[in-house]
């Protein structure tokens, strides 16, 4: 399938690329096909693209990445929707805010986008964890300033 993207332009997307949001995306609710795009020479940051509107493209990287003391509990009914089997399944990401400068980027820690490895279900979760917020630094205060 040929979709519009964000920031890579028109792009072929192979079906096996494609993850499924049941229940759309918080404030994006009809919203339940995207694709996750990697960006030239970066292995940090990718692109969760809606294949249906090409505006709609997400900053994402691994939370763990930038904050490897981060620990999630997945709900019965998260478990459930995604037919997780094993944690091995789960792959986990973290929507950015990139602000200019790049220093002042932060992540939505407070609602991890979750995605199932083996049947490309995906869910935004909503954490009720106190030690995460919707804006965490992605590099720590006092970091260069480019």
């Amino acid at each position: 399938m040929i979709i519009e993207t964000k920031y890579h332009g028109q792009l072929e997307v192979m079906e096996e690329d494609i993850w499924t949001f049941n229940q759309g995306i918080p404030g994006f609710v009809d919203e339940k096909s995207f694709t996750l795009l990697a960006f030239p020479d970066n292995d940090l940051f990718f692109v969760l693209q809606s294949t249906n509107t090409p505006a709609l493209g997400f900053i994402v990287a691994s939370p763990f990445v930038f904050f490897p003391e981060y620990d999630i509990q997945l709900g019965d009914s998260t478990i459930e929707t995604l037919q997780l089997e094993k944690a091995e399944e789960a792959a986990v990401y973290t929507i950015l805010t990139v602000r200019e400068p790049f220093n002042e980027t932060t992540a939505n820690l407070q609602a991890p986008i979750i995605l199932n490895t083996k049947n490309k279900r995906a869910k935004q979760v909503i954490l009720n964890d106190s030690r995460y917020q919707t804006r965490h630094l992605i590099m720590p205060v006092g970091a260069a300033k480019e």
